[in-house]
Formats: C-alpha cells, sequence, structure tokens
C-alpha cells in the first residue's frame, strides 16, 4: 500500500508517493496545468500515478490562511479533491500544509539549489513535506496505540 501526496496549486501540483512501509515520501512530479479551471490532464496523469504506484489513499494539502480560516484556494482544493474522490475511488485527507512552501525554499536553499532553478522542484517538495507530515503522525499514532496495549 502507499500513498499519494498532493500540492495542489493553480499552476502546478506538486506529486510525492510514499514508500510501501509508510516511513518515507519521496517527490515524483510537478503535473503542469496549462488553466487553472481545466483539470483533465490533471486528473488522468494522477490516475496513471495512482495505477503505476499501486496507491489507495490520496493526501491533499489544504492551504489554510495563517489565522487557520479558510479562503478561496481551500474551496478550489476541496473541490479538487472530491473530483479526485469521484473519479478513483480513493479516500482523499486534507492535510493542513501551512508554511510547506516557505519550508520548501528553506529545503532547497540549504542543498544549494540556485534561484533559478527551485521553481521547477519547489512543488515537488511541498507535495513531500505535506505527505511526510502526514505519515509522521500515522507513525506516532500507531506508537500510541502500542503503548496502550501494553499498558
Amino acid at each position: 500500500m502507499r500513498i499519494l501526496g498532493l500540492d495542489f496549486g493553480s499552476k502546478t501540483v506538486g506529486v510525492a508517493v510514499s514508500d510501501e512501509l509508510l516511513f518515507t515520501a519521496q517527490g515524483v512530479e510537478t503535473i503542469e496545468r496549462k488553466e487553472e479551471n481545466k483539470l483533465r490532464k490533471t486528473c488522468a496523469r494522477i490516475e496513471e500515478l495512482i495505477s503505476f504506484y499501486g496507491v489507495s489513499k490520496i493526501v491533499l494539502g489544504l492551504p489554510k490562511n495563517m489565522n487557520n480560516t479558510e479562503g478561496e484556494r481551500v474551496e478550489k482544493t476541496r473541490s479538487f479533491g472530491e473530483l479526485l474522490n469521484r473519479r478513483t475511488g480513493l479516500p482523499v485527507i486534507y492535510w493542513d500544509e501551512r508554511l510547506t512552501t516557505v519550508a520548501a525554499e528553506q529545503v532547497l536553499m540549504e542543498q544549494g539549489v540556485r534561484r533559478e532553478n527551485r521553481k521547477a522542484v519547489i512543488d515537488k517538495v511541498a507535495a513531500c513535506l505535506i505527505l511526510q507530515g502526514y505519515l509522521d503522525r500515522l507513525q506516532m499514532d500507531s506508537g500510541k496505540e502500542e503503548q496502550e496495549k501494553e499498558s
């Protein structure tokens, strides 16, 4: 079982996938979108990736405002998540993505990636951070369950 992580934006969708043990997230690609309101090709590519990697769940970054309110981008992201659920039949989990793009930028700067080259990979790195956050929570929750069983 693998999980797909997505960073959905108006021009691109960053894609990451977990390993089969659900420990780590790896960046896969950045899907370029020609027009913001056209999702057919984007969904088709995501469906190809789901089939190729044997994905059973999707984690979709939810771009909340810093004060925890939800704006227009959240509405568009939820609509996209509902579309993915209808098309793939897979559960879509929304994951708070606040500051992931900032963190992705920091990771790329620390790795010495030149500014002009960062734009091509930043969404893929952000998708990795979104998915890794979710995977870390899964591990933390399963650790708590084990402790409760032992008590």
